[in-house]
């Protein structure tokens, strides 16, 4: 009976250390994408306290051109970014120390269409998806094992134009997005009202493939910016630039459709209006979306968790002009919002409870800021 009650007493801090949660991260990098106009150079690195809320500037790469989107990859040494620069659009490597925050240039590479603007890499690290806006193209790039990127191996250009004659003459392909599982990649295209679905097979000489259906079409004129899945996977939002919507999607393997779409303008709004960046909380509770122009907003929504539809529950300024993008920290406790032209970038707390926003006091002054992204700082 003694032998069994010290084989207990030696096991049990065992099960006790074994129970025992990981430590929640308490700082984080901000990669900052820029277009290098006016006051910015290239991509800035901020550490972020997540206990206080606090940013504080670590690291920059000067001489990267238009850096207007960015990725980082799943293992967290490299950093993608486009080089929004018109018809020599391009697409940049770089390795990054996440304790330092430091990038280091590897190479650039053409993004086979005028002017990208989004970027997105697959978790395996084989390929990186880029849309065209101006092109109207997706395009594919390998990604060899040293973080380098190769010249491109396919490209896919959509067909067609939307009723605005003026914003929707031809395509324009604004987002890249693979599904959770990576088995297929959707790009939206303002151009044409569609969110475009493709096959992906990563092992393939051309690993973007038809599907079907090929797309889904929205509201005519609404223009269909970016995406997210939600935190169960069952579902797709689209935000659109032109409507100012948000398009609510059951999702089920490659196949869409619509449930529901609810507007994100002030009651009565009649003034200029672009949508933005479409965010969900890392519990998947809320949605947050931005909007730009004489809006300058941003809108929080709560998901209901049977159905993932959406009902606004705050609206709040984004204390600048043309919120771009906004991050939210990967606990869900703040928010982080980029105001593209009046050179700030502001924090928010988060009530997890309510989804309403809190400003914090400050703002750090970012030349021109239209790409956020959170990452580990180890």
């Amino acid at each position: 009976m003694k032998k069994i009650l010290i084989l207990i007493a030696l096991a049990f801090p065992v099960l006790i250390y074994a129970q025992k949660k990981k430590p929640v991260p308490t700082t984080f990098d901000l990669l900052i994408g820029t277009y290098t106009k006016g006051k910015s150079k290239g991509i800035y690195v901020y550490r972020f306290y997540a206990e206080r809320g606090k940013l504080e500037y670590l690291n920059q790469i000067d001489d990267v051109s238009n850096p207007s989107y960015l990725t980082v990859a799943d293992n967290n040494k490299f950093v993608y970014a486009v080089n929004e620069d018109g018809k020599n659009g391009g697409v940049s490597s770089f390795k990054f120390n996440a304790h330092l925050g430091k990038l280091d240039f590897i190479n650039r590479k053409s993004s086979l269409g005028a002017d990208p603007c989004y970027i997105s890499v697959d978790k395996d690290q084989k390929n990186a998806f880029v849309a065209n806006y101006t092109g109207g193209t997706i395009a594919v790039l390998p990604i060899n094992k040293d973080g380098s990127l190769g010249d491109g191996i396919e490209t896919l250009h959509d067909d067609g134009h939307g009723p605005d004659k003026t914003r929707q003459e031809a395509a324009h392909v604004h987002m890249a997005l693979l599904t959770p599982d990576e088995k297929y990649v959707l790009y939206t295209d303002l151009g044409t009202d569609k969110i475009n679905i493709t096959r992906y097979r990563p092992g393939k000489a051309s690993p973007l493939t038809g599907s079907n259906p090929p797309f889904v079409r929205i509201t005519p004129g609404d223009g269909p910016r970016h995406m997210v899945f939600s935190a169960d996977k069952k579902h797709l939002y689209l935000i659109t630039e032109m409507g100012s919507n948000i398009h609510v999607f059951d999702y089920d393997n490659g196949k869409l459709k619509e449930k529901q779409k609810i507007s994100f303008l002030m009651p009565g709004f009649k003034g200029q209006t672009a949508g933005a960046a479409v965010k969900i909380t890392p519990d998947g509770k809320f949605l947050y979306a931005s909007n730009r122009l004489e809006t300058n907003t941003i809108t929080g929504f709560s998901i209901n968790p049977e159905t993932g539809e959406l009902t606004q529950v705050d609206q709040v300024s984004s204390f600048g002009k043309n919120p771009r993008d906004f991050a939210i920290e990967p606990n869900g406790n703040y928010m982080v919002v980029a105001n593209q032209d009046s050179d700030n970038i502001f924090v928010y707390k988060i009530n997890k409870e309510t989804g309403k926003l809190g400003l914090l006091q400050g703002s750090t002054a970012i030349g021109n800021p239209v790409c956020l992204k959170f990452t580990a700082a180890e």
